[in-house]
């Protein structure tokens, strides 16, 4: 397949192209060229990943909508004017909101009902980009979790660094459910996806959720350590919930994506197990000088 890609430098554009050395692949920069000046004759897909994510220093609303909705499908729509055959769309799971109740789920078509900036303006990107679709140009859209694996940032790089540093952790016996992919399995699926050249919403993880607790013991065991868990009492979660909510909220709220669906339509297998995914990035980490 001949694939133009966008947000090529970002986290999962770096991993496909050094996962897809198959394919024939032409990157693009956004930032250093405008839409109307790529040449989007004789691909196959295109695979968006350029997108404004969450700024810990914020950004102005309009500012997501500007780059997540409006970029996106001024690029799709010039992809189709060219004659490209297909646009993968890469979302996420903040389409959907911040958590799922215990024992709930989220899938294909499940209501949506985000609540910050870059959900909303992903959604809307959604929504206004499939209207171009038709028999000749096909729409993807895949809506993904938290990604992690060797070069992870953010908020699994600082679970790692927890666990590194602290052999005795108040995150024991936490019974919540957290739907995440391995980016070899992202990656894995959006060759699928294009390479079958499917339209439609399909749902990126790994194979189950898992909970805070389980993905502590699983990174611990990656760097041969031992860790040693405890749960805090009821009172003190009460009290850390009103100061902090949103550490409660990452460490024992659950999100949980069903992608039994976009598993079976595509007759795919995430190649890896969450361990095997988990134990690589620890690998890596292991490697950087953290000092």
């Amino acid at each position: 397949m001949r694939i133009l890609i966008t947000g090529s430098s970002g986290f999962v554009g770096t991993n496909f192209i050094k996962l897809s050395p198959d394919q024939d692949i032409v990157t693009i920069d956004l930032l250093t060229i405008s839409y109307f000046e790529i040449d989007f004759n004789g691909f196959d897909s295109v695979l968006h990943l350029a997108a404004l994510v969450h700024q810990m220093k914020g950004a102005p609303e309009e500012q997501y909508f500007k780059v997540n909705r409006d970029l996106a499908f001024e690029v799709a729509k010039r992809a189709k004017e060219q004659g490209v055959k297909q646009f993968v769309l890469m979302s996420t799971a903040k389409v959907y909101g911040e958590s799922t109740a215990n024992g709930g789920y989220w899938n294909e078509e499940s209501e949506c009902f985000p609540t910050d900036p870059y959900g909303k303006s992903k959604l809307e990107a959604e929504r206004l980009i499939r209207t171009l679709e038709d028999e000749n140009f096909k729409v993807a859209t895949v809506r993904s979790p938290l990604v992690y694996g060797a070069g992870v940032k953010a908020n699994m790089l600082s679970l790692i660094r927890l666990v590194d540093r602290f052999p005795l952790l108040p995150l024991g016996n936490i019974q919540n459910e957290r739907s995440i992919v391995y980016i070899g399995n992202l990656v894995a699926l959006l060759n699928n996806i294009i390479e079958q050249q499917v339209s439609g919403v399909f749902i990126a993880g790994d194979r189950s959720p898992l909970s805070t607790t389980q993905m502590i013991r699983f990174i611990a065991s990656g760097m041969g350590k031992r860790v040693f868990l405890f749960a805090l009492p009821g009172f003190v979660l009460a009290v850390i919930r009103k100061l902090r909510p949103s550490i409660i909220d990452r460490l024992y709220g659950s999100l949980v994506l069903d992608n039994s669906n976009t598993n079976r339509v595509l007759d795919f297998t995430p190649p890896y197990s969450s361990e095997e995914g988990l134990h690589e990035m620890v690998d890596w980490y292991k490697t950087r000088n953290w000092m």
